[in-house]
Order: C-alpha cells, then sequence, then structure tokens
C-alpha cells in the first residue's frame, strides 16, 4: 500500500529513537521561521473561509432571509472546508506542506472574489454556490498540522500544534474587521483585499517557505490511504473529540454574529466585535491546550475542556444579560472549547503513525469542521422566535459535551497501553 520510501525509519513522532534523539540541526534552525510562516497562511485563509459569516446578519437583512436559510448560508463554507480536508491531508503526506499551503491559499483568491461579487448583487443562490467553493479555505488546517509537526521533536509538537492553531485567530480577526473593512470600502473591494492578501501570502511562502528535513513523501494513492487511516481506532477517537470541541468553535464564531444580533439587538459591527473577542479568547487557548498536553496527559487537557463546555453552554441558555455577563459567559466557553482543540491535537500528535499523520490529520479536521457545520442549522431550525432564544441547541450542546466527557472517562486511555505503543506516537 506504501512505497518502500515511506517505511524508512524518518518519521514525524517517537516511532524510532534515532529521530528523536538525533534531529538533524538545520530542523532547529527553520522552526520557528516555518512556524510563523504556517501560522500566517492559516491565518489569512480562516479570514477567507469565515468572510460570509460576520456579514450574515446584514445579508439576511437585505434579502429578507428566514433564520433557517441565514443559517444554512454561513453553514454551506464549513460543509466544503470540512469534506476538502479528507483530501488536502493525504495530499499534504504526499507532496509536503509547502506545496498544499500554497495549492490551498491560491485555490481561495476566486471564490472570495466571487462571493464578493454574489454579495454586491444580493443574489442568495449564487451566495450559496460561491460559498460552497469558499470552503477551500478552511482545509488549510488538513495541511498546516503535518507540516508543523514534522518540523518538531515529539516533545514539542502539542506547542507546534498549538501555535499553528492560532491561524484561528483569522475567524476573530474577520468578525471585527470585515464589516468594518465593508462600510470604509464597499462589499467588493473588501474582498479585493483579502485575495490580494491570499496572493502576496502565496508569493510569500513560494519565496521563503521550506518543508522540514524530516518530512518524507508517502507516494501511496489517497484513497488507500484514507482506508488505512479509517481503520485505525486513533482516528475515529479523536476525530470524535475534535468534532465537539472545534466544532463548537467554528459554529459559534460564525454564527455567534446572528445569535447576538437576534437576542442582544446589537448592529452587525458590534456582533462582529464580541465575536471577535469569542475567537480571540478560543485563539489563545489553543496553545495553551497544546502546551499542557505536553506537560501532562492530554486526556485531563480534554476532559477539562468537555466539563467547562457543558457548564458554559448552559449558563448560556438562561440568556445572561448583555455586555459583562454574556461576555463572560462566552469567553470563558471560548476558553474551554480553545484548551479542547490543543488538548486533542497534542494527543493526535502522540497516537497518530508517522506514515499515516496527514491523512488521520485530515480526517480528524474534518470531524471537526463538520461539527460546527450542523449546529448554526440546529440554531436556526430550533429558534423560538416567541420565546427569543436558542433554548433547545444550547441545551443539545450540554448534551454533546457530556456525551464526549463521558466517553473519554470510561473508553479511552491517559497512557496508551504497551501492547499498543509500536508504531505509534507516544
Amino acid at each position: 500500500m506504501f512505497s518502500a520510501k515511506v517505511r524508512r525509519p524518518v518519521l514525524l513522532g517517537c516511532f524510532a529513537e534515532q529521530v528523536t534523539t538525533a534531529a538533524p540541526s538545520s530542523t532547529h534552525a527553520g522552526q520557528g521561521l516555518n512556524l510563523a510562516l504556517a501560522t500566517w497562511v492559516s491565518t489569512i485563509n480562516f479570514w477567507a473561509w469565515n468572510l460570509i459569516g460576520p456579514m450574515s446578519t446584514t445579508y439576511a437583512e437585505r434579502l429578507s432571509l428566514s433564520s433557517t436559510q441565514a443559517s444554512v448560508l454561513v453553514a454551506t463554507p464549513i460543509l466544503v472546508g470540512s469534506l476538502g480536508r479528507l483530501v488536502s491531508g493525504p495530499l499534504t503526506d504526499r507532496f509536503g506542506g509547502r506545496v498544499m499551503l500554497i495549492a490551498v491559499t491560491l485555490a481561495s483568491i476566486v471564490p472570495v472574489l466571487a462571493v464578493g461579487i454574489a454579495g454586491t448583487m444580493g443574489s442568495y443562490p449564487l451566495l450559496i454556490l460561491f460559498g460552497f467553493f469558499l470552503g477551500v479555505a478552511g482545509t488549510i488546517f488538513a495541511v498546516g498540522i503535518p507540516f508543523a509537526n514534522s518540523w518538531f521533536e515529539a516533545s514539542r509538537r502539542g506547542f507546534a500544534t498549538g501555535v499553528f492553531g492560532m491561524g484561528m485567530v483569522g475567524t476573530a480577526l474577520s468578525a471585527f474587521f470585515t464589516p468594518r473593512f465593508v462600510r470604509w470600502f464597499g462589499l467588493f473591494t473588501t474582498h479585493v483585499i483579502i485575495a490580494v492578501a491570499l496572493a502576496l501570502t502565496a508569493v510569500a511562502c513560494i519565496l521563503v517557505m521550506r518543508n522540514s528535513p524530516r518530512f518524507s513523501p508517502n507516494t501511496g494513492r489517497v484513497m488507500p490511504k484514507l482506508v488505512a487511516a479509517a481503520k485505525l481506532p486513533v482516528t475515529w477517537e479523536m476525530a470524535f473529540l475534535y468534532a465537539v470541541v472545534f466544532g463548537g468553535f467554528v459554529a459559534f464564531a460564525n454564527y455567534l454574529p446572528t445569535y447576538i444580533k437576534t437576542i442582544y439587538g446589537f448592529s452587525a459591527i458590534d456582533a462582529g466585535a464580541r465575536t471577535a473577542g469569542f475567537a480571540l479568547a478560543a485563539v489563545l487557548a489553543r496553545p495553551v491546550g497544546g502546551a499542557l498536553a505536553d506537560r501532562i496527559a492530554p486526556k485531563y487537557v480534554v476532559l477539562a475542556s468537555f466539563a467547562g463546555t457543558a457548564v458554559m453552554a448552559f449558563v448560556a441558555v438562561f440568556q445572561p444579560p448583555p455586555d459583562v455577563w454574556s461576555a463572560a459567559t462566552f469567553i470563558t466557553l471560548a476558553i474551554f472549547l480553545g484548551i479542547g482543540t490543543g488538548g486533542v491535537f497534542a494527543w493526535v500528535a502522540r497516537r497518530a503513525p508517522a506514515q499515516s499523520v496527514g491523512s488521520i490529520t485530515g480526517i480528524v479536521a474534518a470531524a471537526g469542521g463538520l461539527g460546527g457545520y450542523f449546529p448554526p442549522l440546529v440554531m436556526g431550525a430550533t429558534y423560538d422566535p416567541v420565546g427569543n432564544n436558542y433554548t433547545v441547541g444550547l441545551l443539545l450542546l450540554v448534551a454533546t459535551a457530556l456525551v464526549a466527557l463521558g466517553y473519554t472517562v470510561f473508553r479511552l486511555h491517559a497512557h496508551e497501553p504497551a501492547t499498543q505503543t509500536k508504531g505509534v506516537a507516544t
């Protein structure tokens, strides 16, 4: 299934002692620069991926959209960005992070411009169509995780993936700046600005970015690699956990502008600013979760995340008054979700077989994105216009977090049994 080249002991985790104890000195020389550049690539692509969310309330008013129609508009890029990770992860195993980071960035330019045209025309069908293709920007995550992994030794991969994961700040930047850019420059010009930023980012990657000396291409075909990864229990265990924590983050980062405007009556700009605070809190918490998972068993980091998520989602059911109390509720929720995203992927880095890290990452990241696809639809479908609340949707989040908590407690080991550590990063 895999070529002989892949079977060499050039590995991404603690699979062979010679790798972790004698990493090439050139690897350390390029770590900081390549990680920083990859994080920026993630940031600008996350901004592009989230261009529709901050404007959803504006589109809803202009086009007289129902709550369900608005939630479908927000969720469409999430769906494609999620499913596309199933392909981008294995392709990263084959071609390397540098090529794929550049390719995804360039491929996002046309959809960004097309969404701007559709928004200017005021066409809901075109917004859905081009929003579908805008999802390509969301596939960047499954590319960057294996790229960051390969640059760092096993003991620092929680930190590395946590830092790369800070590219989620692109959702905060989009929530805060996109409505303001539209007011200052106009809708289409705003999309042109993001398209230019994507193009300049791709040029910077071409000139500066390099793959880690540890990288060894897996030239196997994509489907067999996905099938092989899908047969590993670790893939589905981590996919379920990530669907809850990252899915919760993506769902709120995209739907919160609608939620805040509906519940509290804030303008699109004010709702965007508060959503940016939520996203920023999650982004800053992610490397904390990764770093904690480097020092203690990731299981305990993830358990804390699920427990905190359940509690804060339950508090949100009671619609805390605006400003201080609502901000405290959602920012605390964001912190727990962010810690969980860092903890889960630190766990993936420890457990995933090296030759399948990209494929496993693709499946896990896709599950995370899909976890963010359904909540906006559920929130829109269960919104009670009479009671002006999202009680059912929030209680479903509470229940999901508690199920994940119980699964982690009773089914997953804090440390892998000795019989499972052969060929698995521990």
